[in-house]
């Protein structure tokens, strides 16, 4: 049996020594591109041993491989693939050649605008905010990320630049005016945003002192461009959230092309994770197309049709709110009966007429119109119940109400309807003069709007009744807004100097107010390649009201509110750098606002009550800082940051104080990554910091701004894995997008708004409503 043993043991020993003893040989492996130049930090993979090696600084890899077949794959983004096999029998040294990736652009054919850049714009790529995650999927949480823009309601499309208020700023689709729906009180109430990310094609974006071509409000501006399809196409967007489907195409000859795109959004599972726990039925749907329609070279006609139903009902059961701190913690208990009823529907329809009378000619005609209906029918009653919470982690009683220090009830009935009727109509012509351009036109909006208000609040605490809002107003309103601007550009955007000066007036039949603003904006750019510019932007910014704005937090109707007017002054300079081999953008603007003629107002959740006077004057300042680039080659990514305060005194003897919207730090970062060399796979990062914004007790204009809020902090990301496919089948996707997100990653309670609660002692109590708790979501994306 030994000599058995034995012997298998020398035959395996011998074995071993043979395989130790195979020979190995050094494979070098040089890669170059078509100057010769070394390529770094290309894969290298050697078939069949699954060897997997990164080029060097100077674009070479060493391998160890045995005699043989092997074959060769080399990966980078900028390069085409290449593959090569070969035989290894002696040590082998291969120079590869690499050749950079090329794409074949389609013609541009330019017929809306002669040249356009105004020099406060900041321009967004579509493509990159596409997938960005967030729990609504609108468009509009892109613009949190940048710098002067904040957004402290994830629910919400609403934002606020630079101090201002969600009504104080513009959105143009294709040039026509969006209409925003004026009674919603809750972000979890809004329906989809206006702009549909399938149909978007270009993005500009001002956070003020802009040129005279734009409108009349006090804030930003946001400039959108529908596409025009050269090819047949098509998306399907699902989510647990909800989705979209998009169709766009060209006919045969070129002259007629067509988007549609119908989205609908479900936050039920959403809203699921909000601290009021009960039965939340939210339905969101609209449908929008733009077809456009070319005669000839020269003349265009394009169609925008727009219709939104909005439907939101929610049954609230209980809700439970832990606040305080260890050595003081409360807690909140309500349970709720009754429901909200809410319904918006909004259609808007545009016609635009554009001709080109000559290279140098060129003019617009615009007719749109916005028929709405708002409905907001809610009776709640509340009981709630506030006690002290036991922290001592010894006690048998740990985490339990211990002292009562407050009962009662609370009562909220609302019977509220709006009815809206725009038609706008606008002209729009651009001449080219030499280098120049000139550019004059002129505006008019009639507008209807019929409101009936019926709210009423009270509440029955320690064995007092008291009522702390009525509202019972009835009011039609029927005015005309007329308005126009000229302005001469003097260079072009490629120029080293470049001037946009011009003047804007504007007319409203109902306060029989007439205003003139001049605007100046002036671009100076120098060093080497223009790498960098300095901007300077001036100029009068005026608001007149809209129907809300006439309207007092008690409901009354004051006709003789006036214009807002603002002067806005800024100075930026923006700086190309190369880092990496790379270029990056880093734009640094400082600005101040000066305001008079303030209609101050109250924010509550995103519902703005107005003093409707214009008692106040206030004034803003900051500085917005953004560096964007390929921080990962392939991607575009962003840091912004803003640092703001603005103030208001409304001459009642307090001085300056807060405005509500004073969120003095902001940070946004929108951040892309990918694994190496294969772009497929993806990470999104969506993030937003915001310091608190003041708040004081309810009917109390003395105390208004006396307190400050949370932080606000928010963090999502999503990982994806994209494929694309070589099918002609029509019916086959030629990409397919699947992806996964984690909404409020960090799981932050973010506070948007406060309850107040009185105890026995009269005693106020500040419970924060915490906004929407951390979430998955699910989403694929398939283009046709």
């Amino acid at each position: 049996m030994s000599r058995i043993f034995i012997t298998t043991f020398i035959l395996l020993f011998a074995l071993c020594l043979s395989g130790f003893a195979q020979t190995n040989y050094e494979l070098k492996l040089e890669l170059v591109d078509s100057l010769n130049q070394p390529v770094e930090d290309a894969q290298v993979i050697v078939m069949p041993d699954s060897i997997l090696r990164t080029t060097n600084r100077r674009g070479e890899v060493r391998i160890q491989l045995p005699e043989g077949q092997h074959s060769i794959s080399v990966f980078h983004l900028q390069f085409e693939k290449y593959i090569q096999n070969f035989s290894v029998s002696q040590d082998l040294t291969l120079q590869v050649p690499l050749t950079y990736k090329t794409e074949l652009l389609q013609d541009v054919s330019v017929t809306d605008r002669i040249y356009k850049d105004d020099i406060t714009t900041i321009h967004v790529n579509a493509k990159d905010v596409y997938n960005l995650p967030s729990a609504t999927g609108d468009f509009s949480k892109v613009l949190s990320t940048l710098p002067g823009v904040s957004s402290n309601n994830e629910l919400s499309s609403a934002y606020s630049v630079r101090g201002g208020n969600y009504d104080e700023n513009l959105i143009y689709v294709n040039g026509v005016k969006i209409y925003r729906p004026q009674i919603v009180s809750a972000g979890r109430q809004e329906g989809l945003g206006f702009i549909n990310i399938d149909l978007v094609d270009q993005v500009d974006f001002s956070a003020g002192a802009w040129e005279a071509a734009y409108g009349d409000k006090l804030s930003s501006v946001l400039n959108v461009y529908y596409k025009e399809p050269t090819r047949h196409e098509a998306t399907i967007n699902l989510s647990l959230l909800g989705g979209s489907i998009y169709l766009g195409g060209i006919n045969d000859k070129k002259d007629l092309s067509y988007t549609i795109s119908a989205r609908h959004k479900n936050t039920k599972y959403l809203l699921g994770t909000l601290e009021t726990q009960g039965q939340y039925l939210p339905k969101f749907t609209d449908v929008q197309s733009f077809i456009t329609k070319k005669f000839g070279d020269r003349t265009k006609l394009s169609l925008l049709i727009s219709t939104a139903i909005n439907n939101y009902e929610t049954i609230p059961e209980r809700q439970q709110t832990d606040f305080g701190n260890l050595q003081a913690s409360y807690r909140l208990s309500i349970a709720f009966d009754g429901r909200e009823l809410l319904d918006y529907n909004t259609n808007q329809a545009a016609l635009i007429l554009s001709h080109q009378f000559s290279d140098r000619f060129q003019s617009t005609l615009s007719l749109s119109g916005v028929l709405s209906s708002e409905r907001e029918n809610y009776e709640i009653e509340a009981g709630y119940l506030l006690c002290d919470v036991n922290t001592n982690i010894g006690s048998n009683r740990f985490n339990e109400c211990v002292n009562v220090l407050g009962v009662g009830t609370n009562y909220s009935y609302g019977r509220n309807r709006l009815d809206a009727q725009i038609i706008a109509v606008e002209q729009k012509n651009e001449v080219k003069i030499g280098e120049h351009l000139l550019q004059f036109g002129v505006n008019w909006d009639h507008e209807m709007i019929e409101d009936r208000l019926d709210e009423y609040e009270l509440i029955d605490s320690v064995d007092y009744v008291t009522v702390t809002e009525v509202l019972d107003s009835e009011a039609e309103l029927s005015s005309d807004k007329v308005g126009g601007f000229v302005q001469l550009v003097i260079g072009n955007p490629g120029s080293t100097h470049q001037l946009n000066m011009g003047v804007r007036a504007s007319y409203w039949t109902y306060s029989e107010q007439f205003i003139l603003s001049p605007r100046l904006q002036y671009a100076y750019r120098f060093g080497l390649s223009d790498r960098n510019t300095i901007r300077v932007s001036t100029g009068h910014y005026a608001q007149h009201p809209f129907y809300r704005e006439l309207r007092d937090r008690t409901g009354t109707i004051n006709p003789n509110v006036k214009a807002q007017q603002s002067v806005h002054a800024l100075l930026a300079w923006d700086r190309q750098l190369m880092i990496w081999g790379r270029s990056f953008v880093l734009s640094s603007e400082g600005y101040y606002k000066y305001l008079w003629d303030v209609n101050p107002y109250d924010v509550e959740n995103v519902k703005i009550r107005y003093f409707a006077s214009n008692q106040a004057t206030a004034y803003a300042y900051g500085f917005d800082f953004r560096i964007n680039g390929e921080f990962i080659e392939g991607t575009e990514s962003w840091f912004s940051l803003g640092i703001l305060k603005t103030e208001e005194n409304l001459h009642t003897g307090n001085g300056y104080v807060r405005r509500p919207t004073d969120q003095r730090l902001n940070l946004g970062i929108f951040f892309q990554d990918h694994i190496p060399n294969d772009p497929s796979v993806k990470v999104s990062l969506n993030m937003q910091f915001g310091s608190g914004l003041p708040f004081g007790p309810p009917g109390d204009d003395d105390n208004r701004s006396v307190y400050s809020g949370d932080h606000y902090t928010r963090v999502d990301v999503g990982f994806s894995k994209s494929f694309t496919f070589q099918s002609q089948q029509i019916w086959l996707p030629r990409s397919l997008w699947i992806g996964a997100e984690v909404l409020n990653l960090l799981g932050t309670d973010n506070a948007l708004t406060y309850t107040w609660v009185k105890d026995v002692n009269n005693n106020n109590f500040a419970v924060p409503n915490a906004l929407s708790a951390r979430f998955l979501n699910l989403r694929l994306i398939a283009k046709f």
